[in-house]
């Protein structure tokens, strides 16, 4: 009995030691630029999400990188697309779009405009309705992240 313990107790513990790790695709790359400058224009949410995820690629060692400054306004609208019969909303949708510029310290490379949407009903709940449009708005705004994050890479291999 002592024994199906001690061979219980070191399965669990190899378990919860060597499992494998989550890492986000763009956390830890080790990129060959920098971004030395970032501003941005137009909705705030949106632009704080944007600002912590591209946050990391701006703290990286400037020594031989290439230096980019970024130019970011973005903008959400959210519109009714339909209607039930009284004529009260039955589903929304949310577009986040947002243009980017990309400029070396002596020439500019890139103008973009990225534009991203959802649809989603409409709750009775309208606590749950904010709820599920802030993480609409946040996983829209991190794919346009990933998107200019990859403009970027592809720039720089070019």
């Amino acid at each position: 009995m002592i024994k199906l313990k001690i061979k219980y107790i070191s399965f669990l513990f190899l378990f919860f030691f060597v499992a494998c790790s989550y890492k986000p695709i763009f956390t830890e790359k080790n990129y060959s630029f920098v971004i030395k400058e970032l501003t941005f224009i137009g909705n705030n949410e949106i632009n704080r999400i944007i600002n912590n995820k591209l946050k990391l690629i701006k703290k990286g060692d400037e020594l031989n990188k290439k230096k980019y400054i970024i130019t970011i306004n973005t903008t959400k609208e959210r519109a009714i697309i339909s209607r039930d019969s009284r004529g009260d909303p039955s589903k929304f949708e949310i577009i986040i779009t947002a243009d980017y510029d990309v400029r070396s310290e002596s020439k500019f490379l890139i103008n973009k405009k990225v534009e991203k949407k959802s649809v989603y009903n409409n709750e009775t709940d309208k606590f749950n309705l904010e709820q599920n449009e802030k993480i609409i708005t946040e996983n829209l705004a991190e794919n346009i992240t990933d998107i200019i994050i990859s403009s970027l890479i592809n720039l720089d291999d070019n």
